[in-house]
C-alpha cells in the first residue's frame, strides 16, 4: 500500500490531522524563503507530538553545517529531506554530521533527469523524485506542479521512493496507479492558502492515498 508524506506543516491542528488520516510522515520545512518555514526550535515544539508515530523529515535546502546541527541537536529528525543543489558526497557528509536518514529531493521535467538518481542511490534512503520548478521560481519545490508521471511507469529503484509534485486529493490516485509510487508527498495540494494547510484538504489526500 503506498503511504504519505505531508509535508510543511506548521501548526498543531494540521500536524494532527496528518497523523490522525495516517500520515507515514510529516515533514517541517527549514528555509526561510519558503511560506512553510519554521524555527527548529518551533518545530521541535509542535513536532515531539509525531515521534514515534510517523518519520520526522526536516526540509533543506544548502543548509550550512551550523544550520544543520542546530536541526539535528534540537528538532531531532529521523531524516534530513535535502532540496538545493547538494551532491551525494554533501549527502554523505549530511548523514555524519545529524545522525538522520536522507532523502534526495531530485527535480524531473525530462526522462534524461532520471539519470542523476543512480548517483544518489548508495547515498540517500529515500529518492523524491519532484517537478522541476518554473524557470525563476524562488523555491525549489511546493509550487504545485506536476511533471509527466508516465516517465516513471514501469521503473524500479532499490528503495522505496517518493512521488512529489503537483500531487492533490483529486489526482494522488491517478498519480499512483500510473507510477506504482510506493510513497507520495505533497505539501501545497493540501493547502487553502499558500503555506495554510487544510484539515479537509489533508482528510481527503489521505483518503484517496489509503484507497490507491
Amino acid at each position: 500500500m503506498t503511504q504519505a508524506k505531508i509535508c510543511g506543516l506548521t501548526t498543531p491542528e494540521t500536524l494532527d490531522a496528518a497523523l490522525a488520516h495516517g500520515a507515514a510522515f510529516v515533514g517541517a520545512v527549514v528555509f526561510p524563503r519558503s511560506p512553510r518555514h519554521i524555527q527548529p526550535l518551533h518545530g521541535a515544539t509542535l513536532f515531539e507530538r509525531a515521534r514515534g508515530r510517523a518519520g520526522i523529515v526536516a526540509v533543506t535546502v544548502d543548509a550550512d553545517d551550523a544550520l544543520l546541527t542546530e536541526i539535528a541537536l534540537i528538532l531531532k529528525p529521523d531524516f534530513i529531506q535535502l532540496h538545493g543543489n547538494e551532491t551525494p558526497e554533501r549527502g554523505q557528509k549530511v548523514r555524519a554530521l545529524t545522525g538522520a536518514g536522507i532523502i534526495r529531493a531530485l527535480p524531473v521535467s525530462t526522462a534524461a533527469d532520471l539519470e542523476a538518481a543512480a548517483d544518489w542511490q548508495d547515498v540517500a534512503d529515500h529518492l523524491m523524485f519532484d517537478a522541476r520548478p518554473p524557470q525563476g521560481s524562488a523555491l525549489p519545490g511546493g509550487v504545485g506542479h506536476a511533471f509527466d508521471w508516465t516517465l516513471l511507469a514501469g521503473r524500479s529503484w532499490p528503495r522505496p521512493w517518493f512521488l512529489a509534485g503537483g500531487l492533490n486529493p483529486d489526482n494522488v490516485a491517478q498519480a499512483i496507479s500510473l507510477t506504482g509510487a510506493p510513497l507520495v508527498d505533497v505539501s501545497s495540494g493540501v493547502e487553502s492558502a499558500p503555506g495554510v494547510k487544510d484539515d479537509g484538504r489533508i482528510a481527503a489526500f489521505m483518503a484517496a492515498v489509503n484507497r490507491s
